[in-house]
């Protein structure tokens, strides 16, 4: 297994630990990354969408005198753990996430940059309907990190994914 590294629209950075087969499938241990910087626009647009207005998230005083925060505002949570379906899915078009479980182990400041990582643990194929077709469900291990060195846990959790193959998407590089 070696890494491979793929550019993703936002300027975002993804790592993925891929089979050196032409045809690289996903295996239990296989791993994607990607880096991501959560701006002010970001949590304002998030907190927009989905009206959780909390000041912690939007004024640097709230968040370091109420809340605590000695750096300032924090991002929203949920806001940071949206990087881990999204990975999923830019590797495997047309995934369901089906289920996520979370801990949010250290604030991610506005500015932030972070390492998401999804790990798959458990690979299982299904028919789909009696069908010949399969899908597959795969248990992820979900990790962002604050620092590159996984130094500092931000979020860790688990994901459950129905994927319709376990071949590589094209949008990462060669393999």
């Amino acid at each position: 297994m070696r890494l491979v590294r793929a550019i993703l629209p936002l300027g975002r950075t993804t790592t993925t630990a891929a089979a050196s087969s032409p045809a690289a499938v996903l295996r239990v241990g296989d791993a994607v990354r990607e880096r991501r910087r959560f701006t002010e626009a970001d949590v304002a647009a998030y907190a927009a969408v989905s009206g959780d207005r909390n000041l912690v998230h939007l004024d640097d005083a709230v968040a370091r005198n109420v809340g605590g925060f000695q750096r300032g505002r924090v991002v929203h949570g949920m806001l940071v753990a949206s990087v881990f379906p999204s990975l999923i899915a830019a590797h495997f078009p047309g995934a369901v996430y089906a289920s996520q479980t979370l801990r949010f182990a250290a604030p991610v400041y506005v500015g932030d940059e972070v390492v998401a990582q999804v790990q798959a643990l458990h690979i299982r194929a299904m028919a789909a309907n009696g069908s010949m077709t399969s899908r597959y469900i795969v248990k992820f291990a979900t990790k962002c990190f604050t620092d590159e060195d996984e130094g500092s846990v931000a979020i860790d959790g688990e994901a459950m994914a129905v994927l319709p193959t376990l071949d590589w998407s094209s949008g990462t590089a060669s393999k």
